[in-house]
């Protein structure tokens, strides 16, 4: 689905809200109550400024009656197959956020990653998968780092853990190009990007750590490992991810240092290529 007609669609769902809400009678903020957020969450939602997740559209659905409409338009609208499930909610709300803030332990993050770089993290996980796929995958990646480049992209915020800089993806002249863009990214001031070294230790997050923040929204959360994601909307929760986020910014090393250690890595690799 194109991203017009999927905002349509977003756009449908937030009319269908409002007209089914005050067909029962009840306030943004009475239905907020009984689905567990704020009625300006549900106001955001009838403007198709904010999308919900899909238990909060199941939990909709049992307020208002409705015989599951909002979780079968909910489904279709982030089913894609470009993404995992449980990452398509994330690409609805990054498009949204004024403020992004990653860490990320084993690899380049998405935003950031080259279309070598992507290709080969996507073999590396899919080593069976036809070209199509790869191709649609690496697409998906290129086309969500386009915010960056965009006049109102949010503020983005980068902590990668020091393997990242350390273990290939693909081989040397992939990995070398990838670090290399990063550090581009982080001279024109499109990204503020740290490293968190060996020298400190466990950081106080063992998988990736995602914080968005947004203009007429609470911050959300979203957390991943190997095989699943969970997005993190519970203020408490999110405080606490945001104490953890904060821990690691704070043991990593200067803007200034991670920029001249991400280009020595990648002049590392860059030798490895000389001398094979």
């Amino acid at each position: 689905m194109a991203n017009g007609s999927r905002q349509a669609a977003w756009e449908f769902f937030g009319t269908e809200l409002k007209r089914r809400r005050e067909d029962a009678g009840i306030t943004q903020v009475e239905l907020g109550s009984r689905v567990f957020v704020s009625g300006g969450y549900i106001g955001q939602f009838e403007q198709a400024i904010r999308k919900p997740q899909l238990d909060v559209a199941q939990r909709i659905d049992d307020a208002l009656q409705t015989d599951g409409i909002f979780e079968r338009l909910c489904r279709k609208l982030i089913d894609d197959p470009r993404y995992a499930d449980y990452f398509a909610g994330v690409v609805e709300l990054e498009r949204l956020a004024t403020a992004v803030y990653d860490f990320e332990p084993t690899v380049v993050p998405g935003l950031v990653q080259t279309p070598a770089y992507a290709r080969a993290l996507t073999l590396a996980t899919h080593p069976f998968a036809t070209d199509e796929f790869v191709g649609d995958r690496v697409t998906a990646r290129v086309e969500r780092s386009r915010i960056l480049a965009d006049a109102t992209r949010p503020v983005y915020w980068v902590v990668v853990h020091e393997t990242v800089l350390r273990v290939p993806v693909g081989n040397a002249a992939v990995t070398a190009e990838a670090l290399e863009h990063m550090a581009t990214l982080a001279r024109e001031r499109k990204v503020l990007l740290q490293v968190f070294p060996f020298a400190a230790g466990a950081p106080a997050n063992s998988g990736s750590l995602r914080l968005m923040e947004f203009e007429d929204a609470p911050p959300t959360a979203y957390t991943e490992t190997s095989f699943s994601g969970s997005l993190l909307d519970d203020p408490a929760v999110v405080q606490r991810a945001r104490r953890a986020y904060d821990l690691i910014r704070g043991a990593a090393l200067s803007p200034e240092a991670s920029l001249a250690l991400i280009r020595s890595a990648a002049e590392d690799f860059r030798r490895c290529m000389s001398t094979t």
